[in-house]
């Protein structure tokens, strides 16, 4: 058992290079939806520790529970981007339909084209 959890940890620090390695290659061919994003969920703290939370496992009232984010205003994002065709899947378990760094909110946005 031992050797697959060693297994499984190597696997995911070489997905977590991946990612960084391709981040770069992921932000320009996702900017406009990624710049979208940034208008729907503005500058909440809430609403954005609500984003990283959008991987389909989750209900709404899971991720209000988890972030405090008031129900209206989780309701009312996951409409905006479900609108914008940022979301896939069922909207009671939002998913998002791109990959977000953790740091995405924090980090300035690109303005290399």
């Amino acid at each position: 058992m031992s050797d697959e959890r060693a297994l499984l940890d190597e696997v995911r620090a070489i997905r977590e290079l991946v990612e960084l390695l391709a981040e770069p290659a992921i932000a320009k061919r996702d900017a406009k939806l990624r710049t979208e994003l940034r208008k729907i969920v503005g500058n909440s703290p809430k609403k954005r520790q609500a984003v990283h939370l959008m991987d389909g496992t989750r209900t709404q009232k899971a991720i209000i529970t988890e972030t405090a984010v008031h129900k209206g205003d989780l309701s009312t994002m996951v409409g905006k981007l479900e609108s914008a065709s940022l979301l896939v899947g069922d909207r009671k378990k939002p998913k998002l339909a791109l990959y977000l760094p953790p740091n995405f909110f924090e980090a300035e946005p690109s303005t290399a084209s």
